[in-house]
């Protein structure tokens, strides 16, 4: 029942996402939006990462909805960094505005990287797993370290 639920989720996300410019009516909605998106993102890349590093038991099904769901997280956030979000109760640095080709980048290397730990989520086995969640969380890591403050 949580898998439909957050598969339910995920797809009610993907449908608001489209017309996403249209829905922020004032910037704090926006900032709203990506904060909450990257922080469902974080606890699902996190359990990945808990299989992975051997804190958890590894569970090939649950490794594979939990990649679904960061995959389509990771696609999310991007819309609402727009004009006049970057004031107010945020954490990104006016770096994303001034180098916005250069965070484009970071963003769409970390969505390349997480369309592989996708794959490797799917192949059902832990070592593949391993290997694709480092360079994942790398790109994540990246981001961190030159766009958000901390």
């Amino acid at each position: 029942m949580k898998t439909m639920s957050s598969l339910f989720g995920v797809a009610m996300a993907v449908a608001v996402t489209l017309p996403v410019h249209a829905q922020f009516a004032k910037p704090e909605d926006a900032v709203k939006y990506r904060k909450a998106s990257f922080t469902v993102m974080a606890a699902h890349f996190g359990r990945l990462g808990a299989m992975a590093n051997g804190r958890t038991p590894y569970d090939a099904k649950m490794a594979a909805e939990n990649a679904d769901v960061v995959l389509t997280l990771s696609k999310l956030p991007w819309a609402a960094f727009g004009e006049g979000t970057d004031k107010g109760d945020t954490r990104a640095k006016p770096e994303i505005w001034k180098e916005a080709a250069k965070y484009k980048d970071a963003a769409d290397k970390m969505q390349a990287e997480i369309g592989k730990l996708n794959v490797a989520a799917k192949s059902g086995n832990i070592d593949a797993l391993k290997a694709a969640f480092g360079p994942a969380a790398a790109s994540c890591k990246a981001c961190h370290d030159n766009f958000r403050k901390d």
